[in-house]
């Protein structure tokens, strides 16, 4: 996955957010990646805009959706981080890192139990949810909210990722043989062509 993320960027200099799991202390491989870290703890660098808009990848790692947003918005990362996407830098990420940029999403931010968050980003429109092989109640609970209500949108297996041009879903792949991607309605679940990488 890191290959077709890298091959998808215009250069290879990757900053790596860890704010929605400060405590993350190893960064992931990504063969042939530049990697920066990027924290917030105890604060923001003072060069923030500069850092962020000097890269080609801003990856933003998993843990707490809702304490990520939270921080971005206080330090008003969130404003660059639409600059870095309208400029042509890839934004992307695993679980938290995958769903805060669409408008809603399916999250663990507030304890062990799913609730629905109506607060994300809003690059993209209407919700999505991760997980959606890896964890039993992620299925149940997300078809529930969207039969409820909730906006439709896409679900990831583990090992899967949606790959958006703009605002419009181009592709969804997988790094194994079995992950897939589904969108998901109040009309039930339709599995997504999965390009397997």
């Amino acid at each position: 996955m890191a290959r077709h993320l890298l091959g998808l960027a215009r250069g290879r200099r990757v900053l790596f957010d860890t704010t929605a799991s400060p405590q993350y202390d190893s960064l992931p491989v990504l063969d042939g990646a530049d990697l920066t870290p990027l924290s917030f703890y105890p604060w923001p660098p003072a060069e923030l805009r500069e850092i962020a808009l000097a890269h080609d990848v801003i990856f933003v790692g998993g843990g707490n959706t809702a304490n990520l947003l939270a921080v971005w918005r206080v330090h008003r990362f969130d404003e660059i981080l639409r600059d870095a996407w309208e400029s042509g830098i890839l934004l992307c990420g695993w679980s938290a890192g995958m769903i805060c940029w669409f408008e809603a999403c399916v999250t663990d931010s507030f304890g062990p139990h799913l609730a629905g968050l109506r607060d994300g980003l809003g690059f993209l429109a209407g919700s999505a949810c991760p997980h959606y092989d890896g964890e039993d109640r992620r299925r149940p609970v997300y078809e529930r909210l969207v039969q409820e209500g909730f906006p439709a949108g896409i679900a990831l297996d583990d090992a899967a990722g949606a790959h958006f041009i703009d605002t419009e879903l181009h592709e969804v792949v997988a790094s194994t043989g079995t992950a897939g991607g589904y969108a998901v309605s109040a009309e039930g679940e339709r599995p997504l062509d999965v390009r397997r990488l």
